[in-house]
């Protein structure tokens, strides 16, 4: 599991809770905004990207989104869904390839 956000803090605090994770190798943490992603060489592409509060998914931030769908849709297997956090149930948006 990659875990990604924009924001060093949003990192450190992850980093603190979930040493053990990422000690057995679990989850793994990278500062980067989406609309910058993109898979490091020899990264297998994701099943599934889940995005919470991202305002380049969310509408709050559309020309961000423009940016960052493509570089999130590269980084999933042809069948990846890319789903956020807009209700019950989650919403998935679609994604072009």
């Amino acid at each position: 599991m990659l875990a990604i956000d924009r924001s060093r803090k949003a990192i450190e605090q992850a980093e603190a809770a979930c040493r053990d994770e990422i000690a057995a190798g679990i989850i793994s943490l990278r500062q980067v905004t989406a609309e910058d992603f993109e898979l490091l060489p020899r990264e297998e592409k994701f099943d599934l990207a889940f995005a919470v509060r991202v305002g380049a998914f969310d509408g709050r931030h559309p020309a961000a989104g423009e940016k960052a769908l493509p570089r999130i849709a590269a980084a999933l297997k042809p069948s990846g869904r890319l789903l956020i956090d807009g209700g019950d149930p989650l919403r998935e948006l679609p994604l072009q390839r």
